[in-house]
């Protein structure tokens, strides 16, 4: 009897223990986002940049319930409201296709989200490989994928992405693969300079010791160790790709009419800019929100996430 109640008490303790692990862990976790939304919104510039991007996550989610007239947002015409003045019934006014500007903006959005996260996260599918690799092994394999590297950090981003789309044709989808392929070496990059810090730390070789697989050390020691710089640079690159985006419709090498792209927007008013100011104008001012609400965020990311600007 002794034993089968001292196996009851240890299940029961083993029990209470589990259950209090489990209670723990959410309220951990909640205590570290309540930390970290205090650190963002410390800065108040960084606080209203989330606030701005969250609206406008939310505005493109239910773009079809806030756009004033929906069908005129995805490209319907209607000629009797054409080159309308901005007014209530009208807030940006009308394009010479009598269309609502500010639905075709509120459609955009979703546009201009999409592509600028599938192509954040794809370049980093790309680079993260390249950077762990090449960091991590170094010598013979770490010349080459950095000498490939090298080739396409030579011109300017923008620049790549134009000749790739010029080759490719006018779409939205060749414009996300040529960000993709302008942006994927600056995270390699970035990676593999981390990596290359990392490698010799003692954690790393103790983990080699007791006999850890490459593959493991790199993806479950390394890795979550440089994802901060990479979270940063990836928050701050977020408005640098819905620039790119916008210039490549601007130049007619990204979306086509009558998609609501917002650099579409703004180069088909410019025709218009002196009789029609309103035209290109908002179209224009929130990419200059968005982009610089997202720079603003990838400062703030960086002041929170390294320790040595959050002790200033």
């Amino acid at each position: 009897m002794d034993n089968k109640s001292d196996t009851a008490l240890t299940n029961k303790t083993q029990f209470d223990k589990n259950l209090n692990i489990t209670l723990i862990r959410p309220r951990r976790t909640m205590e570290s986002s309540s930390v970290f939304l205090k650190l963002i919104f410390r800065n108040k510039l960084t606080g209203i940049s989330f606030i701005v991007i969250g609206l406008l996550v939310l505005v493109a989610i239910f773009a079809p319930w806030i756009a004033p007239y929906p069908s005129e947002g995805l490209g319907n015409v209607n000629l009797n409201n054409v080159f309308l003045r901005p007014s209530l019934l009208h807030p940006f006014g009308t394009d010479e296709m009598g269309r609502d500007i500010l639905s075709r903006v509120i459609f955009g959005t979703r546009i201009s989200l999409v592509i600028s996260t599938l192509t954040i996260f794809l370049a980093l599918l790309i680079a993260v490989p390249i950077g762990l690799i090449s960091g991590y092994y170094g010598g013979i394999v770490d010349e080459i994928m950095m000498r490939i590297t090298d080739m396409f950090l030579s011109f300017p981003p923008l620049l790549i992405a134009i000749v790739i789309a010029s080759f490719m044709g006018p779409s939205l989808r060749n414009v996300v693969i040529a960000i993709i392929i302008a942006w994927w070496p600056w995270y390699s990059r970035i990676i593999r300079a981390q990596v290359i810090s990392l490698k010799e730390r003692p954690f790393i070789k103790a983990s080699k010791c007791i006999g850890s697989s490459d593959w493991y050390i790199m993806f479950s020691h390394i890795l979550p160790n440089v994802i901060a710089p990479v979270i940063i640079q990836a928050s701050l690159d977020m408005g640098g790709v819905i620039l790119t985006a916008a210039s490549l419709s601007f130049i007619g090498l990204g979306a086509q009419p009558p998609e609501p792209e917002w650099g579409l927007i703004v180069s088909s008013g410019r025709a218009y800019i002196i009789d029609g100011w309103w035209y290109s104008t908002f179209p224009g001012l929130v990419i200059l929100v968005t982009v610089l609400s997202f720079n603003l965020i990838g400062d703030g990311l960086r002041e929170v996430l390294d320790p040595r600007t959050r002790m200033r």
